[in-house]
Order: C-alpha cells, then structure tokens, then sequence
C-alpha cells in the first residue's frame, strides 16, 4: 500500500552498562478539550500504554566510546533497537547480547541529542529511550 510505514525492525542490542539512574515512565496518549468553564473531555487514543526510560550513566573512557559508537550507528534516534529493562527480565537483571531473548526486550530508539558531561577519570550521559513497537 502506498503511504504505509513499515514496522520497526531493530538489528542489534543497547551495550550493558550500570545506571547510575534508571526512571521507567508509563504514559497513556489521549486526546483532551479544555473548555473556558473549567471543563475538560478526554479520550484515550490507545489501550496500551508507551514506555520510556530515563537512563544517567557514569562511564569510564571505553565504556563511553562504546556507547557512543553505539548512539552514532544508529544515527541518533533515527533506527530502533531492542534494550532489556532490568526488571521485567527473568530471571531479573539479565542481559542478552544477541537480542534473542524476548522477556524484558522492548523496541525503542534514542530521544534527543548526544549530552556528555567529562570529569576526572569518567564522564556522565543522560539518555531517553522511547518504545516504538
């Protein structure tokens, strides 16, 4: 069909690395109409909700060229990729490389730009990942 957008189809898995913080946010869309009286009427545009994740990194120099290779591959949020939320795998704070196992595996893409902070010894990262399917 013309027009049509083709489903995300991630090729490769985020690199482990510890968090220095880790936010998992839920968010229903909904369409809402605010009225002069104070008023309000919403409508949930979906039954599923979309997650994102809030993720701070303290990284030693390697560890930050990996990531960063890692951000550039994939153009920044242009191509998906799957990443394993720590909790919802099994069992708990597992991670596979290969991307093959699906419990905990999420769909997502980078939000935003590249924003590095460099001190001595290791540098700090602030990263948003959004699910895309």
């Amino acid at each position: 069909m013309p027009g049509s957008v083709l489903n995300a189809a991630p090729a490769t898995v985020l690199p482990q690395s510890l968090c220095r913080t880790f936010v998992h946010e839920r968010v229903y869309p909904l369409i809402e109409n605010e009225y002069k009286n104070g008023e309000s009427q919403r409508s949930v545009l979906a039954t599923n909700s979309r997650r994102r994740w809030r993720l701070a990194k303290r990284l030693t120099p390697s560890a930050l060229q990996t990531l960063r290779d890692f951000f550039d591959a994939r153009n920044g949020s242009t191509e998906p990729f799957y990443f394993y939320d720590p909790y919802d795998t099994n069992p708990r704070f597992s991670y596979d490389p290969t991307g093959v196992v699906t419990v905990g595996r999420y769909t997502v893409r980078f939000e935003g730009d590249w924003n590095q902070l460099t001190a001595l010894g290791r540098s700090e990262i602030n990263i948003t990942l959004v699910e895309v399917a």
